[in-house]
Parts: C-alpha cells; structure tokens; sequence
C-alpha cells in the first residue's frame, strides 16, 4: 500500500501514470503471437493459432435458410415498435442447441411503455389538432386521437443461410474480444479447448491491455477508435463463416462488426454483455477522478472487481487473476477506457437490425451486469439464445470453462432445420422466463 501511495503522489508530480503499459517480450515468441500495427505507433498484441488439421472438411449439411423480414418503428417519445413481417422467423424452424425447440419471435412487441400519466395541454387549440371528430358529429364515438407519426421507420428483409461450424472446416474462424481491463489471457481455456478441436482461433489485447501498446493520449480509448483497431483485426485474419465471441465491454465491438459485416459474420456469442443501449459514460464515476488519485486507489479497485466479478472470493480466484492478467491496467488506461464508452449509435434499433443469430451468456452473480438486461437484449436481437449459468458471475469464462465451452461449441454446431414442418405461427409470444436450470434457454423478437 505505501508503494501505491508513493507512485500516485509521483504520478500527481509528474503528470505521468506510474504503470504504463508497453508492448513487451513475449516468452513464446513462436507460439502463435503476433504484433500488428493497426495504426502508425499503434501496435496489438494478437495471439493467432492455426492447428495442423489432418483432414479439412467442406461443409457438408444443408444447413437451414431463415428469412428475416421485420419493420422497426421509432416514435418521438421514445417508444419502440418491433414487428416480425409474414413468416419470416418460424418456431419450428429454430431450435436451440441442446434440440429442444424454442419460440423465437414475436409478430408484434411493444418494448417501451408509454407515460402512465401524460401531462395535459393546457391550449385548447393544441387539443384539436391532436384529435379528429368520428363520423356524425358527436356520434358515440366521440372525438378519437389522431395516429401518432413515427419519428422513424426501418424495414430489414434479408435471408440468411445458417450451418453448422466444426472445428475441421477450414473457412472458419473464432475471434475472442476482452473488455476493460482483461487481457487475451483471459480466454485461456477457451483457446485451449477450441484449438483442440481443430479450430482457428484469433485473441487480441485491446490496445493499453496486456502486451498492446498503450498511448498516453485520451482519445486513443474512445469506443470508436477501439472499434476501428477491431476492424482491422477482423479484415485482417477473417475467413468466409466467422464467430465473435465477446465479453463485457467487447460485446460491443462483436456487436459492431455483426452490424457492419453481416456477411461475414455468422455467429456471435454475447458473455455479460448487458442491455442493447447506446453507450454514455457516467458523469458521476469514481473513474472520473484524477489518474494519480485512482492509482492510490488501485488495490481498493481491484478488491471491489474481485467481489463483484468472481460469484466466490477464495485464493483460486485470486490466483486466475494473477494468471490472467486480468484487471492488471494503468490508471491512466482505465480512467480513458471508461470515459471513452461514447456510443450513441449502438441503440435498441442498433441491436434489432442484426440478423445474425447470438448466443448470449449470463452468470447469475454477476454485479455488474443484472441479468433483467440481458433479457432485454433477447427481446430485441431478431435470432437469440439466452443461456444463464447459475454457478457463474461477471468473469464466468474463467469460473466455469467447462460450462461456458460446451455452450458455445453447441451453438457453434447448432443449424435450423433444414426442412420445418408446416404449423400455424402463434399471433403473439412473450419471452419465456429464465429458469434454475444450469443454462437457460430464451429467445424472442430482436430489434452497438
């Protein structure tokens, strides 16, 4: 702890942060690290393994065609109205990974309440232009409300063929985006089991993070300028079929791609990723204090992210920290990472043009993000899965690797019936509950 209060009261002296990130040595130089310059003087580090396949397979299954038609309508006090067009999306068409079959559209969602009490207008001449008088004066109608004009109308119809993606197809590759203050270290297992399977598997550190380089000017940790490193990265190493799998913060950069390129991107698995909002930082934040204030505060930090992002707080906790470099960043990093998460595009109607299915993964005691937003996140992606692992929390990667690896192999490996049988879509479906199964399924209607 005095060493932490000496090098905030150097960092206040000199205006520096006392732990700067650099690009370091790695000590497997060969195995499977790179560095790439994504920018002049901007460099990532990048983990990129190929595993030597015996026997590469062409996609073979037929896979299953889905036809996605909806119309998104955008009032002006703020409600949003998603409906699913013909029969676009079928019941029985999309099944979840494990064969059971699940709901997954609704023809009609309102997912914004109006006012409960809308406030009067005290002119009179306002009433009438808001209101058309029915046929016969004062018949019993009476004066009826006139149809509200949307501020804005999105109509999305494409068709999207989903298959199978295993580990001995040569055309797929799994890309794997940290959040705030993690490392590529933190998806270790993941690595680990997917190269074993035959997978090509793409890991970078966020620029500031792990073994990137980390500039020491605020702009270079906006979300934007983070996204573009991403699409670098992304053009750089994509092949034909494409999986994001994102966590926390880097849910929105795997969001950002799927948006930008749907093509490309065939699946995306969302882990504690939150709500579909548009991104604001807090004006109100304890990291808006000043970068040598939150260097003496780093051990308080880094208890306070031990409790709220690990569901226990033992020594094997503390030791995955440790072990993967996690939470192990700057101030200064940290302070700029945080007040850079400036979005306004990524909004519910952001979310609901995605027409890429999404598994999304939720540990149950996770205390940054509840799972009420990752519900919501269900209810506006058009094609989801909501999986929630009861033993888990924010980091539930790192907590429960078996778990979270067999969830997302089996929506790797999960495709639509290729042939549905003919049954009446329901009018209307509401999201089903999440239940105390170790993973739960929910999907629905979808709108970074």
């Amino acid at each position: 702890m005095l060493t932490t209060l000496m090098d905030g009261l150097l960092c206040c002296l000199t205006g520096k942060s006392a732990n700067v990130v650099v690009p370091i040595e790695t000590s497997e130089p060969a195995d499977g690290y790179e560095f790439v310059e994504v920018k002049p003087g901007r460099v990532l580090r990048v983990r990129h393994v190929i595993p030597e396949r015996e026997v590469e397979e062409e996609p073979s299954g037929p896979g299953g065609s889905v036809h996605c038609k909806r119309k998104i309508t955008v009032y002006r006090n703020g409600q949003l109205l998603i409906e699913n067009l013909g029969d676009a999306v079928r019941q029985e068409l999309l099944h979840a990974p494990n064969g059971e079959a699940e709901p997954n559209c609704t023809v009609e969602v309102e997912l914004a309440d109006p006012p409960s009490n809308p406030t009067p207008n005290p002119d009179p001449k306002v009433d009438k232009t808001e209101s058309v008088v029915g046929t016969g004066g004062s018949g019993a109608g009476g004066p009826q409300k006139r149809r509200r004009k949307p501020k804005r109308t999105v109509v999305i119809d494409s068709e999207r063929k989903i298959t199978s993606c295993k580990g001995t197809h040569a055309d797929v590759a799994l890309f794997f985006m940290h959040g705030v203050g993690g490392s590529l270290d933190i998806w270790g297992s993941q690595l680990d089991f997917f190269f074993r399977l035959g997978y090509e598997v793409i890991v970078p550190d966020l620029v500031g993070h792990g073994a990137s380089s980390a500039p020491q000017i605020a702009a270079a940790y906006t979300f934007y300028a983070l996204a573009e490193d991403m699409r670098a990265i992304f053009k750089r190493y994509a092949r034909k079929r494409n999986i994001l799998i994102g966590h926390s913060y880097g849910v929105s950069f795997c969001t950002f791609l799927a948006h930008e390129y749907p093509d490309q991107v065939h699946k995306v698995v969302m882990i504690n990723g939150g709500g579909p909002t548009a991104l604001e930082p807090s004006l109100c934040s304890i990291f808006n204090l000043p970068t040598c204030v939150l260097h003496c505060l780093s051990p308080c930090l880094s208890w306070s992210f031990l409790k709220a992002g690990f569901a226990h707080q033992g020594t094997k906790e503390k030791q995955l920290l440790k072990d993967n470099n996690a939470f192990n960043v700057s101030s200064f990093v940290l302070r700029a990472m945080m007040s850079g998460q400036y979005w306004p595009e990524g909004d519910e109607v952001y979310h609901a043009e995605i027409t890429v299915p999404i598994l999304l993964v939720h540990g149950m005691y996770d205390k940054f993000v509840p799972v009420e937003e990752d519900q919501r996140m269900a209810e506006i992606l058009l094609l989801a899965f909501l999986k929630i692992i009861n033993e888990g929390s924010h980091m539930v990667m790192m907590e429960c690797p078996e778990s979270v690896n067999t969830l997302l192999h089996e929506f790797f490996l999960w495709e639509p019936d290729s042939a549905p049988k003919s049954k009446p879509r329901p009018e209307t479906a509401n999201a089903p509950t999440a239940s105390n199964g170790g993973a739960t399924s929910q999907s629905q209607a979808k709108n970074k």
